[in-house]
């Protein structure tokens, strides 16, 4: 459910927003709803999700170009328009929405072709390099919103960022009802792949990670089948790998699970030394590969469509909600690797 509009109940408290100066440096501080100019909406934000992408900021090992401080982090959240600027539709106001963090130029031949993260005027992004949603309200492009349906849960709907980066790999994977798929990974990208995937009607859904005590929410997002990294040997009859995990030795894990000719899509970003794919390994059985970093427009809307549909059910996967105050503990709720904790949001 969404939280109470402000002032709702009793006298409100001040609009306040999360503000990372530089890497460890971060205060609360006083937050100015900024009005929206034309063609821009201002978002009520209802929760916040923090990832890894978050962590890196904080600690300032994200790498140069794609962080810019002193910054409001958030880039996965949810909310409610509350404004909007001259040539938005009025009938926007109110509606629940989630939104597109890259801000894209539109002009570019890249953005032309629908490749939006490709965009040739460089790297911009919502909570990185714009202000983010760790604040009371976040006033962005109104093209960059998708509307959800009325009785939408916006606790749910936060997580609908890290479901459109995984949209783009089932598009990009292209499953078709009967074959064979597995999952590599199941953090919060993995089980969300794993339910966009079983939409799709394979003939089997293995999931691979790393601790047996995955199993049975594997199994409830989607999964088939189970195993942990080391099982092995691990079977090399796949159709389709979706590698959802970043670690050093996933996409190399991935690619041992596809049968000749068979179809990688990679979105985990692994920190630098991985070990990497084996281009003879790639020829010979003649792979596929594909990549993902961040969604499109279309991984946008086809998430946004599975989780209207029903499809898609994020909520189990979140395990602590706490407010603005608590943000320092918030990551390193998500740094602490506790099996207990899941996805963390906060609530500004």
């Amino acid at each position: 459910m969404s939280p109470e509009p402000p002032g709702a109940g009793g006298t409100a408290a001040p609009p306040r927003a999360v503000v990372l100066d530089g890497p460890g440096r971060f205060r609360l501080a006083g937050h100015t709803p900024r009005r929206p100019g034309p063609g821009e909406a201002q978002v009520r934000v209802a929760a916040v999700g923090i990832c890894g992408s978050d962590r890196e900021v904080f600690q300032g090992n994200r790498p140069e170009g794609y962080v810019r401080y002193p910054v409001t982090p958030g880039h996965e959240w949810s909310g409610t328009v509350a404004a909007v600027g001259d040539g938005v539709p009025g009938s926007l106001v109110g509606r629940k929405v989630v939104g597109e963090g890259f801000r894209n130029c539109q002009v570019c031949d890249r953005c032309h072709a629908g490749d939006t993260t490709l965009c040739g005027a460089g790297y911009e992004e919502t909570g990185f390099t714009q202000a983010g949603a760790m604040a009371a309200t976040l006033t962005l492009p109104a093209r960059l919103l998708h509307p959800l349906p009325d009785d939408a849960d916006l606790t749910a709907a936060a997580l609908l960022e890290p479901a459109a980066c995984v949209a783009a790999a089932a598009l990009k994977a292209d499953v078709r009802p009967g074959e064979r798929v597995a999952v590599v990974g199941t953090g919060t990208l993995g089980m969300l792949a794993a339910q966009l995937l079983a939409a799709c009607s394979p003939a089997a859904l293995l999931m691979v990670g790393t601790r047996p005590d995955r199993a049975a929410l594997a199994r409830s997002f989607g999964a088939t089948e189970y195993r942990t990294v080391d099982e092995l040997p691990l079977p090399d009859e796949f159709d389709v790998v979706v590698e959802a995990a970043g670690s050093a030795t996933a996409a190399r894990t991935s690619a041992g699970l596809l049968r000749r000719g068979g179809r990688l899509v990679l979105t985990g970003i692994p920190a630098a030394g991985a070990a990497g794919l084996d281009p003879t390994d790639l020829v010979v059985r003649q792979l596929e590969v594909q990549t993902v970093f961040g969604a499109t427009p279309a991984a946008w809307a086809h998430a946004v469509r599975a989780f209207a549909a029903g499809l898609l059910t994020p909520l189990p996967l979140v395990t602590h909600e706490l407010s603005l105050d608590e943000f320092e503990r918030a990551i390193g709720l998500v740094g602490s690797g506790d099996p207990e904790v899941g996805k963390v949001l906060l609530r500004p």
